[in-house]
């Protein structure tokens, strides 16, 4: 089982759902990547539930009450070393903080903002040191950024979470994408979004999970109410399918190595 280490920092390091039915997204992700709930400290941090493969943290999710006017969906949290000073940094980049930084009892500290690419959250960690397991059925295999604006989305990450550096795979109008590069890792890639992000969106992460069967599993997502968004596919980083849950929240399905 691929344990994951302790992200650094500009790395993501947790995500988590906005959910308006966490009973049957529960069931939905129980049934589609085998996720379980565990509702360990819940009351203390207003609901708030952790995912689960194998005894190891991988997701959270939270009620969407539905007063923020938010839709259903996945936010991605990159690691900061000091969510303080990165908020600060996001603003002096353009951004705008939604989420000032909380401080989450004994866990770490989080934050949300807004830039070029739209939303983010950040965790600086305490005793909760994000999602513990990665690169297998069940946990995350990779975060991607679809961006509608790829260089002002690259400055903004650059400046306020120190992407410092990003390998170009491809550099075409039909397909512009990158890869962020920290301590010598790959951690997450970034999509020019442009031809077909809707307008008005500045940008969206995507989470990709790894499942045994892609196809078993977007079938699984359909019979539990999910909608397939993007039929499964074969592609050099293997084969690759996009759902939604029965709320709207997009999760992209990986094969893993050996499956």
């Amino acid at each position: 089982m691929p344990a994951h280490t302790v992200s650094p920092a500009g790395a993501p390091t947790w995500f988590d759902l906005f959910s308006s039915d966490p009973d049957r997204a529960a069931e939905f992700y129980r049934g589609v990547v085998g996720w379980e709930v565990d509702r360990h400290r819940s009351d203390e941090f207003g609901g708030y539930v952790t995912f689960t493969h194998g005894g190891h943290r991988v997701a959270g999710m939270m009620r969407n009450d539905g007063t923020t006017g938010t839709p259903d969906g996945w936010t991605v949290h990159l690691a900061v070393d000091d969510a303080k000073a990165t908020t600060e940094a996001v603003v002096a980049a353009g951004g705008m903080v939604v989420v000032e930084p909380l401080q989450v009892g004994d866990l770490g500290t989080m934050a949300v903002v807004v830039g070029a690419g739209g939303a983010v959250g950040m965790w600086q960690h305490g005793a909760h040191t994000g999602f513990e397991v990665d690169s297998e059925a069940g946990a995350p295999t990779w975060f991607e950024l679809h961006a509608a604006d790829y260089a002002g989305s690259l400055a903004f990450y650059r400046a306020a979470f120190g992407w410092d550096e990003v390998r170009t795979l491809s550099d075409t109008d039909e397909f512009r994408y990158g890869q962020v590069v920290i301590e010598g890792n790959d951690v997450a890639g970034v999509m020019d979004g442009a031809r077909y992000l809707p307008e008005g969106v500045p940008g969206v992460w995507r989470v990709y999970i790894g499942v045994d069967d892609v196809d078993a599993a977007v079938a699984k997502a359909v019979e539990l109410g999910g909608e397939v968004r993007e039929e499964p596919v074969d592609t050099p980083f293997g084969r690759l399918a996009e759902v939604a849950d029965p709320t709207g929240a997009v999760l992209k399905l990986s094969s893993v190595r050996g499956a």
